[in-house]
């Protein structure tokens, strides 16, 4: 089964891409990954079953000065109250900023393909007080979430190497409620780290995805330095 292990792949070097950023190098391990969703299965072949070596890796905070998690959570706009799905977890990155988006009347669906990602999120959740958090695993073809069952839809470093993108982004449609809205955050064609550019997406090409399953989609106005974000929402009728 294809993962989606969301911890942040962003494969460099070892994977086609270019050199590391030298404002915050990441670590030795992140010229196999680094990041936040998506385990490039496609590309190489990656352990994910020791969650908490993995967490040292993709939680790391030089991370936070390109990724600006709070910039992107901004863009996504969830309010109190809201469920959020975030697909790909990986070891709980963005899980943080998104708790406190929704309060505790809201709840975060930590979705991930690797069992030991979503056990480690789990006993993330618990020691750090996020008692809105339910981490699940899903299939790689599938969210698995109801229909009309999410506000808010969070996939990071990860669309572009789904199996079929089309089904997929129908099924998300079908998952938000009229008025919800997802974020799709991936890599640039020149970012310095990230898959082999040709199996990179244009941020054009992911919005017209998903304007073609039914919603209606708009490139972002951002300051992130390698990547893109793509939103797009539910028409309310």
């Amino acid at each position: 089964m294809k993962r989606l292990a969301i911890v942040g792949a962003l494969l460099l070097t070892a994977c086609g891409g270019a050199t590391k950023p030298s404002a915050a190098p990441p670590p030795a391990d992140h010229a196999a990954h680094a990041g936040h969703h998506g385990h490039h299965a496609d590309h190489a072949a990656h352990d994910f079953a020791d969650a908490a070596h993995w967490a040292t890796v993709f939680d790391d905070p030089a991370r936070d000065a390109w990724q600006k998690p709070d910039e992107v959570v901004a863009l996504l706009a969830p309010g109190p109250g809201q469920i959020v799905a975030d697909i790909g977890a990986g070891t709980g990155y963005f899980e943080r900023y998104l708790t406190r988006a929704v309060g505790g009347a809201g709840k975060i669906l930590a979705l991930d393909s690797e069992p030991a990602m979503v056990a480690y999120i789990a006993q993330r959740a618990t020691a750090e007080l996020w008692s809105n958090v339910v981490a699940q695993v899903v299939t790689a073809d599938d969210p698995g979430l109801p229909t009309a069952g999410v506000d808010r839809v969070l996939i990071v470093d990860t669309w572009h190497h789904l199996p079929d993108r089309a089904r997929y982004a129908a099924r998300l449609a079908a998952a938000l409620r009229p008025g919800g809205t997802l974020a799709v955050v991936d890599f640039t064609r020149d970012a310095p780290m990230g898959p082999p550019v040709e199996a990179r997406l244009d941020a054009a090409t992911v919005a017209a995805e998903l304007t073609a399953a039914g919603l209606t989609a708009r490139i972002a106005d951002e300051s992130l330095p390698h990547q893109y974000v793509v939103l797009a929402t539910k028409p309310t009728r």
